[in-house]
């Protein structure tokens, strides 16, 4: 029988055991979740038109995958189109990328259209989602507009150079025909006719079918063949920040122009009012997001003109008021501006400006610049008061009781006072007064009502 000294003796090193193993086991289960052997597959979600936001967006994530060390990346796919120069941007990332891009153009019913064509087959290898449709690339104007034959000609045919150059070794001729067509023609294909063609590798309905069709496969990264392990991949999606959100929404047209009429507005009623400042930095703010978007959404600066004019014809109208007229003319000019501005951007996957906003805007400035107006107006016929007169009708309080005189506060400063009528009296002091007349330097006071 073993004695009670003994028996803590044995106990000791069990407990010591088992605390170094409470301590082991969180860093063996982080050593298993970072496992080396387990492949890792960043995926990043560009959806709507290319615009330069996806294009930070993509560049992005693929730092992410880089500093994550993963194995393959997954773009997946859903636009319109969008510029030419912002597509180009997208393919040299992806092209230059270091670890295997895999286009998939997801889910079903998204798209590949326009300059997503070309992003799609940019990527080491690319798939799509049933019922997904890729193609109709060929390039039209800035606004949307078809281009001048000369034009649409050297567009065209840098863009299927682009095409060649992509597939160049990596496709078969039927896709390369496939992809001209869809700049040539503006032809569009489905999933299944991009497969037979060449022009995609698989057809896959989700993510993880994807990255266990993928396994195995040999693409061109950097012209080195790369074998993909893409199989069970642990799967990480680079989330959308706050800030690519709310750039994104300032590249619609619609809110650039109420950002341009809250802007305006609010820095017409800083300079109609002098003195405050939230309204200037609300009107600065808006404009600074303003100009954001107007530098990225292809718009008719000749517009700016007749906005510029606008501006300057509310504050003459403030300034030197002619009962309205300027006004009336600046809201037309304002309305005239917007729409040369924007009525004509023609961005996939954005909306045009709206007729009616812009007409109801311009409605609802000049009825709120006529209240300005008229505040302005009745401000300068208004008599001047200064000195002593100015104190008729303030109020104050008693500092010395008023029976029938004494002393108040008003205006911050100890005058002499004295009751218009004794029989008020007397009043004790914080007692509140009001100001009814002023007899040499002594006022004339009664309790305020």
């Amino acid at each position: 029988m073993t004695n009670e000294p003994a028996r803590k003796l044995m106990a000791r090193p069990i407990i010591v055991w088992m605390l170094l193993c409470s301590l082991l086991l969180p860093f063996s289960l982080a050593h298993a979740q970072t496992n080396p052997a387990v492949p890792t597959a960043v995926v990043l979600n560009a959806e709507g038109p290319v615009t330069p936001v996806m294009v930070n967006y993509i560049e992005r994530g693929l730092k992410v995958a880089s500093d994550r060390g993963a194995d393959v990346v997954v773009v997946q796919l859903n636009t319109p189109g969008g510029q030419i120069d912002q597509m180009n941007l997208i393919v040299s990332l992806l092209r230059g990328s270091k670890i295997p891009v895999i286009v998939y153009v997801t889910p079903r019913g998204a798209m590949a259209a326009s300059a997503g064509t070309l992003i799609t087959l940019a990527g080491h290898a690319a798939a799509m989602a049933p019922e997904t449709m890729i193609g109709a690339a060929s390039p039209v104007g800035s606004q949307g507009e078809d281009l001048e034959t000369t034009i649409a000609t050297k567009e065209k045919e840098a863009l299927k150079a682009t095409v060649r150059t992509l597939n160049s070794g990596r496709r078969p001729e039927s896709a390369t025909r496939l992809a001209e067509s869809a700049i040539d023609e503006a032809k569009a294909a489905s999933s299944e006719e991009a497969l037979q063609a060449g022009l995609i590798d698989w057809i896959v309905p989700d993510l993880e079918t994807l990255l266990n069709t993928a396994d195995g496969t040999t693409v061109q990264v950097l012209d080195q063949p790369v074998v993909l392990h893409t199989a069970g991949a642990l799967v990480y999606s680079v989330p959308i920040t706050v800030i690519e959100q709310i750039l994104g929404f300032l590249i619609n047209p619609n809110v650039v122009f109420l950002l341009l009429t809250i802007g305006v507005q609010a820095l017409l009623i800083e300079l109609s009012s002098p003195g405050g400042w939230v309204a200037g930095f609300i009107g600065l703010v808006c404009l600074l997001l303003a100009i954001y978007g107007l530098g990225v959404l292809p718009v008719n600066w000749f517009g700016l003109i007749f906005l510029l004019m606008a501006f300057i014809l509310f504050i003459v109208d403030i300034k030197a008021p002619t009962h309205g007229a300027l006004t009336a003319a600046g809201v037309g000019s304002f309305i005239a501006g917007a729409l040369i501005l924007f009525n004509n951007v023609r961005v996939p996957g954005l909306p045009r400006i709206s007729v009616p906003l812009v007409i109801g805007t311009g409605i609802f400035m000049a009825i709120s610049f006529s209240v300005i107006l008229s505040f302005a107006i009745r401000a300068l016929r208004a008599p001047v008061k200064t000195g002593k007169e100015s104190l008729i009708g303030q109020h104050g309080s008693v500092r010395s009781v008023l029976n029938p005189r004494g002393t108040v506060q008003v205006a911050g400063e100890l005058w002499s006072a004295e009751l218009i009528d004794p029989s008020l009296g007397p009043l004790q002091p914080f007692t509140a007064i009001e100001v009814v007349e002023i007899d040499g330097v002594r006022l004339k006071v009664r309790p305020s009502k």
